[in-house]
């Protein structure tokens, strides 16, 4: 079953457009990355999901048109989204931060949800007092994920969450994010420039090029695609 849909979206900023017509379907519980050269459009589809910019076409979450809604009526909706470049607010601490994701929640579960988080991610246990300015990059990117997580979100959107890391870091990232697929079921539509971690993780794959959809298959097919091969993963 198609958690997410988009058919014929166009989208972009101010005068200036960017998607040309894409046509994108996630399945519940499944993990889709979205491929494509640096201009593609990747970022701007997660930001017209997320209604960030201008968009038109068909959008919906879970049946429900969201075409038309503000950002916080998607993110109501249980659609969390990790921008690139972090996004942690810098004066809070780590604990702070985490509990700015949960803001919204009325139920009781929030301290727990707060230490599965920890458990996720011992480096912010022990960091959790510190101001989220003075983190590791690595661990700022641990922490916005988190703070995604404790919106408790049904669809998670992900804008290269390895950009700029060590590669022990992003191995320790992407283990997380296989189990929260695995264990929890959360569905992910990840933008990644690894992209053997990406195909790694996902199910599915789609590629964007210049605003518009190209190619979408199996990641395993992907990965076995020479012109895939050729593109992204420099063989």
């Amino acid at each position: 079953m198609n958690i997410l849909e988009l058919g014929g979206v166009v989208a972009g900023y101010q005068r200036s457009q960017v998607l040309h017509g894409v046509d994108l379907e996630v399945t519940e519980g499944g993990v889709t990355a979205l491929l494509g050269a640096n201009g593609a459009g990747k970022t701007t589809t997660l930001r017209a999901i997320s209604g960030l910019v201008w968009r038109r076409g068909t959008l919906r979450f879970d049946g429900r048109d969201i075409s038309r809604m503000r950002p916080d009526q998607v993110a109501r909706l249980g659609i969390a989204h990790v921008p690139q470049g972090r996004g942690t607010l810098a004066r809070l601490s780590t604990a702070e931060n985490l509990m700015v994701g949960a803001l919204r929640r009325r139920d009781s579960d929030v301290g727990t949800d707060l230490q599965n988080c920890y458990d996720l991610f011992p480096v912010l246990a022990h960091r959790r007092n510190a101001v989220a300015g003075s983190l590791s990059g690595g661990e700022q990117q641990m922490l916005a994920i988190g703070r995604a997580i404790m919106s408790r979100p049904r669809l998670l959107l992900l804008d290269e969450p390895s950009l700029g890391l060590a590669p022990r870091v992003v191995r320790e990232m992407f283990r997380v994010l296989d189990d929260l697929r695995a264990e929890r079921g959360l569905t992910m539509l990840l933008v990644e420039q690894s992209v053997v971690a990406a195909l790694d993780l996902a199910d599915r794959a789609v590629v964007l090029e210049t605003g518009r959809v190209t190619l979408r298959g199996s990641a395993a097919e992907f990965a076995g695609m020479d012109e895939v091969r050729r593109a992204y993963l420099g063989t």
